[in-house]
């Protein structure tokens, strides 16, 4: 089976043209190739399938296994492997994803994409679009208590659930203890991937990610998104940011038709061939 590893700012996923190759077990595939010690190593695996309804579909697995319904970072990759390799050579590029469908513009150069925005859509504020189990319509800076201690926790879902907490020293901030813990705390049943971040200005913060299902990555799309719209909501940020992650720069917008748009790279690291001949393990 031929792959392709990419990503976008360190956010790193294997990805499997599904136009001409067969996944018969996704989530062992996963789990076997994104091993960072016996397999290929990555945050997860990415399928690029046909669609009915967009030119291409985007199918996630986490590094345990686990489906997800979307990831910013990948999104971009599927979008710059499907211009550059001839699946659908055009901008903006509509790719359907478990979050519903997406509308990407690519911009090019020399036949190459060198950014994505993506048009992430509207953020969902309900406690139960995530969900979670406090009171009211939505949280804003709700008081929380995860593992013995306190925090102000605003949650956002943007096709997948996001927890966002607001910190004074991210440098400071354990988040290889913390991560896990609100990960499973019993606030969120199907878990939730969690931020913390520190802002720097109105127009610039800076954010840690533990991944629901993949842990401790460099950068996450749908997050950072979530945080534009969390700094937002609380006052802290403006509506445009830029979010610095671990693998580098975002741009966000929460712009006035309630959608946001997120701006970054994508990149090509290597291809080759995984031995299994069923495409597990």
């Amino acid at each position: 089976m031929k792959f392709t590893k990419m990503h976008g700012l360190g956010n790193d996923y294997i990805y499997v043209n599904c136009f001409e190759e067969r996944v018969t077990d996704a989530p062992t595939l996963s789990r076997a190739i994104s091993d960072r010690h016996r397999g290929v190593g990555s945050d997860g695996l990415i399928l690029i399938c046909p669609s009915n309804v967009a030119d291409v579909r985007m199918e996630m697995y986490n590094v345990d296994g686990s489906r997800a319904q979307m990831c910013g970072n990948g999104i971009r990759c599927v979008a710059k492997y499907a211009y550059e390799h001839g699946l659908a050579r055009k901008t903006p590029m509509r790719i359907e994803t478990d979050a519903g469908v997406l509308e990407l513009a690519l911009r090019c150069r020399d036949d190459q994409v060198e950014s994505v925005r993506v048009d992430m859509g509207r953020p969902q504020l309900a406690p139960e679009s995530l969900p979670a189990t406090f009171p009211g319509d939505r949280i804003v800076d709700y008081p929380v208590e995860i593992a013995g201690e306190a925090y102000r926790v605003t949650c956002v879902s943007m096709g997948n659930p996001h927890s966002v907490v607001f910190v004074d020293d991210l440098d400071a901030f354990d988040l290889l203890r913390i991560g896990p813990q609100f990960e499973c705390a019993p606030c969120f049943p199907e878990r939730i991937n969690a931020h913390f971040v520190q802002v720097q200005n109105p127009s610039r913060v800076r954010m840690k990610t533990w991944e629901r299902g993949s842990g401790s990555t460099q950068a996450c799309g749908t997050g950072a998104s979530a945080v534009c719209v969390a700094g937002a909501l609380t006052g802290r940020t403006q509506r445009q940011i830029i979010a610095r992650l671990p693998g580098g720069d975002l741009e966000l917008e929460w712009a006035e038709n309630d959608h946001i748009y997120m701006t970054g790279p994508a990149t090509e690291v290597f291809t080759g061939d995984w031995p299994c001949q069923d495409s597990s393990m």
